[in-house]
């Protein structure tokens, strides 16, 4: 298998009640290892590419990064635009062989919001990729607050905007880095039976392991943002390779001991959301 769109990756996910995870990137290095975890529970995986990603890497190179680590893979890739913001950011996406483009327009008033995605959306069916949006606002731990999902605006949201998935604020936090929260169920809930399309968690880090395998099997959430948690795993892993020698200073030898540690992480994380191994 090879490069897929989101649409490709989660219709099956919806409708066999499992979840897909989207795995924040940084660099080759945890990039590498995700897709190495996802080959090695045989299942499929989305590369994310967000805005401090894209601030160390230009989208042109990470599409190439990513095509590269998909051609090469047995199981389903993502190349994933994470909060674009701007029509241009997906464009650019669009033009480096992206697959898929979230548009984030969740802090501007629901009919903008609306309007602008339906234009990425339209962007992206045309060129036969897929489009995830964004609403009610989700926060950053320890920075902005967050702005819960109405259920009757989700509702419209899915509706007119014509996204393949829909991204929504349900007590889920970015950058959050203990498990103590959890999700709000009840809200979930009721957005679920108002609405027909797969639902995405971002801050997907801060929710309960438990709470992450029962919502992906009962609900329509068929995406967790998987980021803060893997990059904990990183930095340990590089923090030891570092200290065991304090003398080395070839990064690419420093590096190569970050695979193994990040690679179980993910791997950890993506066996939790139930996929069934990939035909």
């Amino acid at each position: 298998m090879t490069l897929v769109t989101l649409k490709d990756v989660l219709t099956p996910a919806y409708n066999q009640g499992y979840a897909v995870g989207g795995l924040v990137t940084l660099g080759w290095e945890d990039m590498r290892a995700y897709v190495a975890a996802a080959e090695a529970e045989n299942a499929p995986v989305i590369l994310q590419a967000g805005p401090s990603c894209r601030e160390h890497t230009p989208l042109p190179v990470l599409g190439k990064m990513f095509r590269h680590l998909a051609d090469n893979a047995s199981v389903p890739v993502v190349a994933h635009l994470d909060h674009g913001y701007t029509f241009e950011d997906c464009k650019i996406a669009l033009d480096s062989g992206f697959t898929s483009l979230m548009f984030d327009g969740s802090r501007k008033p629901l009919q903008q919001n609306i309007d602008e995605t339906a234009a990425i959306a339209e962007m992206a069916h045309a060129a036969g990729i897929s489009c995830e949006g964004e609403v009610g606002f989700v926060g950053y731990s320890g920075g902005e607050g967050s702005n819960g999902t109405d259920p009757a605006e989700a509702a419209q949201f899915a509706k007119e905007s014509g996204v393949d998935a829909m991204a929504i604020s349900v007590g889920n936090v970015h950058l959050q880095e203990n498990k103590e929260g959890g999700l709000d169920e009840d809200r979930i809930r009721q957005i679920d039976t108002m609405t027909e399309v797969p639902l995405v968690i971002h801050g997907g880090s801060g929710v309960p392991i438990e709470q992450r395998t029962r919502l992906a099997r009962e609900t329509s959430i068929c995406k967790f943002n998987i980021g803060t948690e893997l990059r904990m795993a990183f930095g340990a892993a590089l923090r030891d390779a570092v200290n065991q020698d304090p003398s080395r200073f070839d990064r690419v030898t420093i590096l190569k001991e970050t695979h193994a540690p990040v690679e179980a992480a993910a791997r950890a994380v993506i066996r939790a959301f139930g996929a069934p191994p990939q035909g």
